[in-house]
C-alpha cells in the first residue's frame, strides 16, 4: 500500500556501515586509544570529518569544545575559558565520545570545522572573545593518557619511549619524543614550577586529555607498586594544580564521580579517588558530554546520512494529528497527561522518525536506570530496529511512519538481544526468561507464529488488517518493553491500557478505540489464545489497571528467579559479612577479620593478603578469622593457604617478620562445609530480593511469608557459617630440632565453631597452649619459668606470654600475670627484686608494675619447706623428654637431672609431667576397674604431697544428684565446673 506522506524509509538514508552489518553497528563503543593509536583495522571515527557527521553538536558538548578552544588559542582572552574541566558522569554518557571530538578539534581543526559540531565550536568560541580564532588554534600539541590502556610500571615502547611513570609517559607525550628535553625534567614529577616550565617550553598551546584515570590509578593498590604509586599521585596533584598557571594550556580528565562508580577499590585506592575528587574540584569544572534530551538528535546522527525534509516531517505530525482526536483522545491520549501529547507536533519535529512515545520512555525512564548504558544501548537497538522496518518499508510490506515501542521488531534477533543486553534486564535468568516470552507470547524469529503474532494473521478480514496488520503484535511488544525494567517511574511495573493502546495506534480512520480495546481484551485472554505470561495488576487509588508479563507467579517462583540473579560475587562476600558478624572473643582480647581484596588483579596470594592484614599486634591475644572467599581447607589443594598461615606465624622459608605471631589463633573456613555456607547465602539472598519487590511488599499476605522465610534463611546461613569454621591454627612448640611449628585442631562436631571465640579458647586449654580462667597462679607460673627466666627483665618476661609459643596465654592478660606473681612472692616462692637486686615489697597485684624494665623475678635465698602451697624447686623447668629446655631465645639451656636439697640434706628426685586425655566408656568392667585405679593412684600422689601443680579437665556424666555432689566438691577445690543435661 501507498503510504499519505513521505515515509521516512524514503525522507531519510540509513548510514552505509549500518547497512552493511545488518543493523548490528560495530563501532558504538567509542574508543579513544582507538582513535589516537589506530590500527589497521581503524574506526570510522577516527577521522575527525566521519567523526563530526556523526555527532551531535548538543549544547553541553559544544560549550566544553568552545572554551576548551579559547584556552588553546584565545590569545590574551585565554582567561575566559577554564583550563580544568572534569567529566565526571556515569558509564554510557558520552564521555570517550566528547575526548574523541577535543582529540580532532586540537590535531586537525580545519577538517572538523567543516563539520555542524566544529561550525557550533568555532561560531561559540568567537562570541566568547569577541572575534574569529585562528583556524589552526595556533597548531596545539595533544597529550593523550588513555588510561584504560596503561599499566603501571609496564610501558608500551611505541608508546611510551623510556619512560616508566606516569609523569614520564607524560613529558614523553609532551615533547614528541625529544630525548634531551624529556631527561631535563625527567626527575621533577612533584615539583610545580618544573611541570609549569615543561609545558612553556612546548612552545605551542597544549590540551592534555587524561581518560578512565581510575582504571590506572586503582592499579596502583599493588604491592609492588609502592614508589610508583608515590611518584604517580604527587603527579597528578601537581598537574592538576599547574594547568591553571600556564597560558594556552587546557586539560580534560574522565573520571566517573564515586557516587555513581561501581569499581571495587581497597581502603586505599577510595583514599586516592577521593584525593583525586577533592583537586578536581578545587582546580577545575564539571562538564557533561551529552543531556538525556539529547538522544533524538544523537540518534538521528548516528544513524542516518541526512535530516528529513522539513514538509516530510510536518506532514507525518499532521496526519497523526487529524486521527489523535474523538474517543482517541478522550479515552487514550488524554488519560495519558504527558507533554509529547500536548505539544504533538514540536515533539514529533524533535524525535523524527521515532514516535515520541518511545523516545520519553528512553529519555525519561531507561536512561535512569544504572544498567542501562544509555546511548550506547539505545543506538544499538535502535540501529537495529531501523534497519529492519526500512528493509520492510522499502520492499512494499508494512512499517509504521512513526517508530513507537511496539514497533521494535522482536523478530529480529539483532533488535531482541540488543534489548536483553542492554542492561534494561541484569538478572541473567530472567534475560533468558523473557526470551522464551518474545518468542512464545510475541513473535518468532521467522516471524510467522507466537501468540500475538498469530492474532494478527488470523485477522485478514478485518476493516484494518492492511492498516495495521501488527496491531497485537505492536501492543504485545510495547507491554514486553515495559515489563521487563523491574520498577519503571513511581514504581510502577508494566503498561497502563491507555499506553498499550497509543502504542497501537495508527493515523488511519480504518482502526479505532474500540478496535484497540478488543486486541488488548485478545491479549488478556490467558484461557483462549492470548498471552500466557501476562498479569492485571488492580488500579488503586484513582489509577489505571496496569498489565504485565510476569516470568513468576508464586513466592516460590519468584525465588527461583532471585537465585540466578545472585552472583558468585553476591554470594561470597554475603558469607564474608556473616563470619565476621557473628565471631566473638570469648577469652582472646580482640579479633581480626582478615578480608581479603577478591577482585584486584592479579590476584594476590593467601601471604601477600597476610602480609597486609595487621596480624601482629603487641601483646593482645587475637581471633583472627580469615575470609573464607580467600582461605579454605581439605580441597586437596590448600597448600597456598597453610603455607600463608605458616608465613604469618614466622615460619617457612617465606616467613614474615612477626614478633607476636605465638598470641594469634587463626580461624579457618573449611572448603566443603564452604559449599554449603553457599547455598544457604544465595536461598538468603534470593528471599531478600524477593521480600524487597514492590509487588510482594504490596500484598500484606506474601509480604509476611517472605518476611518468614527471610527469617528462616538467615538462621540458616549463619548456622551454615559458623559450621563453615571447622579450623584452627596457632605456633607452639615443636620437637628438639624444630622448636616452633604450627600446630592445628579440627572441630569435629556440628556444635563446635572457630568463630566461638569461648570455645575456640577451650580447645587451646586442652591442647595447652591457653589456661583457663582463674587457674594461673604462683605455682602455674613457677611451672612456666625457666632457670633464664629468672633475672629478666620484667617487661621482657611479660612478653613471653605473648611472643614465646612455650608460654601459655592468659585469658585476662597483664592481670593475670599480676596475681601470679604476687601470689608466688606472697608464699615466698619467688623475689621481685630492682635491678640492684634488692627486694621490693608490694601489697596487691596492681603495684608489680609488670610493664618495667627495672623490675626483675629471682630465686628466694632459703627454699620453702617441703609441703609448702609451690612447688620444692620454683627454678625446675618440666621437661619430660630431654634434660636439656628452649630458651625464650630459642637456645637450649642445660640443667642438672636433679633438683636442690632439701632440708634433711637428701637429694630431692627431678619431677616430670603426665599428660593424657582420652574419652572412656565405663560400661565396661575391666576399663571401669584401671580408670578407678588410675584416678586413685593420682589422688595418692596428691595426698602425700608428691604432686606440686595439677591441671584438670574432667568430662563425667553421672546421674543428676551425683553430678551436683560432685560440682560442690569442685567449687570447694576451687575449680568453676559447668553442667549441662545430656
Amino acid at each position: 500500500m501507498t503510504p499519505p506522506v513521505t515515509p521516512w524509509w524514503e525522507a531519510l538514508e540509513v548510514r552505509p556501515e549500518i547497512v552493511r552489518t545488518l543493523g548490528s553497528i560495530d563501532d558504538v563503543q567509542m574508543s579513544l586509544f582507538d582513535a589516537v593509536y589506530p590500527t589497521a583495522d581503524q574506526p570510522l571515527y577516527a577521522k575527525p570529518r566521519y567523526y563530526g557527521e556523526i555527532t551531535h553538536p548538543s549544547p553541553n558538548f559544544s560549550s566544553l569544545m568552545a572554551q576548551v578552544a579559547v584556552r588553546l588559542a584565545g590569545g590574551d582572552d585565554y582567561t575566559r575559558a577554564p583550563a580544568l574541566w572534569w567529566l565526571d558522569q556515569n558509564m554510557g554518557g558520552g564521555k570517550s565520545h566528547g575526548l574523541i571530538g577535543l582529540y580532532h578539534l586540537a590535531t586537525d581543526p580545519r577538517a572538523l570545522a567543516d563539520t555542524d559540531v566544529g561550525h557550533a565550536t568555532f561560531d561559540l568560541a568567537g562570541q566568547i572573545v569577541g572575534r574569529p580564532l585562528p583556524a589552526d588554534l595556533n597548531a596545539p600539541i595533544c597529550v593523550v593518557l588513555a588510561a584504560d590502556n596503561m599499566t603501571p610500571g609496564t610501558p608500551i615502547r611505541e608508546q611510551d619511549g623510556p619512560a616508566q611513570t606516569l609523569y614520564e609517559r607524560f613529558l614523553w607525550r609532551l615533547f614528541r619524543g625529544n630525548y634531551d628535553h624529556y631527561q631535563l625534567y625527567q626527575d621533577h614529577y612533584s615539583d610545580k614550577s618544573k611541570i609549569v616550565e615543561a609545558l612553556r617550553l612546548a612552545g605551542r598551546p597544549v590540551l592534555i586529555l587524561i581518560d578512565e584515570i581510575m582504571n590506572y590509578v586503582r592499579q596502583l593498590s599493588m604491592q609492588a607498586l609502592g614508589d610508583l604509586e608515590i611518584k604517580d599521585m604527587a603527579f597528578l596533584r601537581v598537574l592538576l594544580d599547574a594547568v591553571n598557571d600556564v597560558p594556552h594550556v587546557a586539560m580534560v580528565v574522565v573520571m566517573i564521580r564515586s557516587g555513581a562508580d561501581d569499581m571495587q577499590l581497597d581502603s586505599t585506592g577510595q583514599e586516592r579517588r577521593a584525593e583525586l575528587e577533592q583537586l578536581l574540584r578545587r582546580n577545575g569544572k564539571t562538564a557533561t558530554v551529552n543531556d538525556n534530551t539529547d538522544f533524538a538528535a544523537i540518534l538521528r546522527r548516528r544513524l542516518f546520512t541526512n535530516s528529513a525534509p522539513d514538509e516530510a516531517v510536518s506532514a507525518t505530525a499532521g496526519l497523526y494529528a487529524e486521527h489523535m482526536t474523538g474517543s482517541w483522545r478522550s479515552k487514550v491520549f488524554d488519560q495519558l497527561a504527558v507533554r509529547w501529547v500536548q505539544e504533538w507536533r514540536a515533539e514529533v519535529a524533535r524525535s523524527y522518525p521515532f514516535h515520541p512515545q518511545l523516545i520519553a520512555l528512553a529519555e525519561q525512564e531507561w536512561a535512569n536506570l544504572s544498567g542501562f548504558q544509555r546511548v550506547r544501548s539505545t543506538i544499538r537497538i535502535f540501529a537495529a530496529a531501523v534497519h529492519a522496518l526500512a528493509e520492510r518499508g522499502s520492499t512494499g510490506q508494512w512499517a509504521p511512519l512513526l517508530i513507537n515501542i511496539g514497533d521494535l521488531p522482536l523478530s529480529i534477533t539483532a533488535v531482541k538481544e540488543s534489548v536483553l543486553s542492554s542492561g534494561l534486564i541484569i538478572d541473567t535468568r530472567a534475560q533468558s526468561n523473557y526470551r522464551n516470552i518474545a518468542n512464545t507470547d510475541i513473535v518468532t524469529v521467522d516471524d510467522t507464529s507466537g501468540s500475538a503474532r498469530n492474532l494478527d494473521l488470523d485477522r485478514q478480514g478485518s476493516p484494518y488488517a492492511r492498516t495495521n496488520p501488527r496491531a497485537a503484535e505492536r501492543s504485545a511488544t510495547a507491554l514486553f518493553l515495559t515489563s521487563i525494567v523491574s520498577s519503571r517511574a513511581d514504581g510502577k511495573q508494566g503498561a497502563s491500557e491507555p499506553e498499550l493502546k497509543a502504542a497501537s495506534f495508527v493515523p488511519d480512520s480504518s482502526y479505532t478505540s474500540t478496535d484497540a480495546d478488543g486486541v488488548l481484551s485478545e491479549l488478556k485472554d490467558v484461557d483462549g489464545r492470548g498471552l500466557a505470561a501476562v498479569e492485571a495488576i488492580p488500579g488503586r487509588r484513582g489509577q489505571p489497571p496496569r498489565l504485565f508479563l510476569s516470568t513468576t507467579q508464586t513466592l516460590n517462583m519468584l525465588v527461583r528467579a532471585a537465585r540466578q540473579s545472585v552472583t558468585d560475587e553476591d554470594r561470597d562476600e554475603e558469607i564474608a559479612k556473616v563470619a565476621k558478624r557473628i565471631t566473638n572473643t570469648g577469652s582472646f582480647k580482640d579479633k581480626l577479620f582478615v578480608t581479603a581484596e577478591v577482585h584486584s588483579a592479579p590476584r594476590p596470594t593467601p601471604r601477600e593478603v597476610l602480609e597486609t592484614a595487621g596480624i601482629d599486634d603487641a601483646r593482645s591475644t587475637r581471633l583472627v578469622v580469615l575470609d573464607p572467599r580467600y582461605f579454605t581447607l581439605s580441597n586437596g589443594a590448600d597448600e597456598e593457604t597453610r603455607r600463608g598461615i605458616r608465613a604469618a606465624m614466622g615460619l617457612g622459608d617465606d616467613r614474615m617478620p612477626m614478633q607476636w605471631a605465638s598470641s594469634a589463633v587463626f580461624a579457618v573456613a573449611n572448603t566443603h562445609r564452604r559449599s554449603l555456607a553457599r547455598g544457604a547465602a544465595t536461598e538468603y539472598l534470593s528471599w531478600g530480593r524477593v521480600a524487597a519487590m514492590v509487588d510482594v511488599r504490596a500484598d500484606l499476605e506474601l509480604q509476611q511469608q517472605a518476611k518468614d522465610k527471610l527469617e528462616e534463611a538467615k538462621k540458616a546461613l549463619d548456622t551454615a557459617v559458623r559450621r563453615t569454621y571447622q579450623h584452627i591454627f596457632y605456633l607452639g612448640m615443636g620437637d628438639k630440632e624444630d622448636l616452633r611449628r604450627e600446630h592445628s585442631i579440627t572441630l569435629e562436631h556440628s556444635n563446635q565453631s572457630a568463630l566461638d571465640g569461648t570455645g575456640v579458647w577451650t580447645r587451646l586449654v586442652e591442647a595447652d597452649k591457653a589456661l583457663g580462667p582463674g587457674t594461673f597462679d604462683g605455682r602455674a607460673l613457677l611451672h612456666n619459668l625457666r632457670d633464664d627466666d629468672y633475672g629478666r627483665p620484667l617487661d621482657e618476661l611479660r612478653d613471653l606470654f605473648w611472643n614465646s609459643p612455650r608460654m601459655p596465654l592468659l585469658p585476662n592478660g597483664e592481670r593475670d600475670l599480676q596475681e601470679a606473681i604476687f601470689d608466688a612472692v606472697d608464699k615466698g616462692a619467688i623475689l621481685l627484686v630492682g635491678a640492684d637486686g634488692e627486694d621490693r615489697a608490694v601489697g596487691s597485684p596492681t603495684e608489680i608494675g609488670v610493664g618495667q624494665a627495672g623490675l626483675r623475678l629471682a630465686r628466694p635465698q632459703v627454699a620453702p619447706a617441703r609441703g609448702d602451697a609451690v612447688a620444692d624447686d620454683p627454678g625446675q623447668t618440666a621437661d619430660p623428654d630431654s634434660s636439656t629446655t628452649a630458651g625464650a631465645d630459642g637456645g637450649d639451656s642445660t640443667k642438672s637431672s636433679t633438683g636442690n636439697n632439701g632440708e634433711d640434706g637428701e637429694s630431692q628426685e627431678a619431677e616430670v609431667e603426665v599428660a593424657f586425655s582420652g574419652m572412656v566408656s565405663l560400661r565396661d568392667d575391666e576399663r571401669r576397674n584401671a580408670l578407678r585405679l588410675l584416678l586413685l593412684k593420682v589422688a595418692d600422689r596428691v595426698d602425700d604431697g608428691d604432686a606440686s601443680y595439677m591441671e584438670v579437665l574432667l568430662k563425667v556424666r553421672v546421674g543428676q544428684k551425683a553430678g551436683k555432689e560432685i560440682g560442690d566438691l569442685a567449687r570447694e577445690a576451687g575449680v568453676r565446673p559447668t553442667m549441662r543435661d545430656v
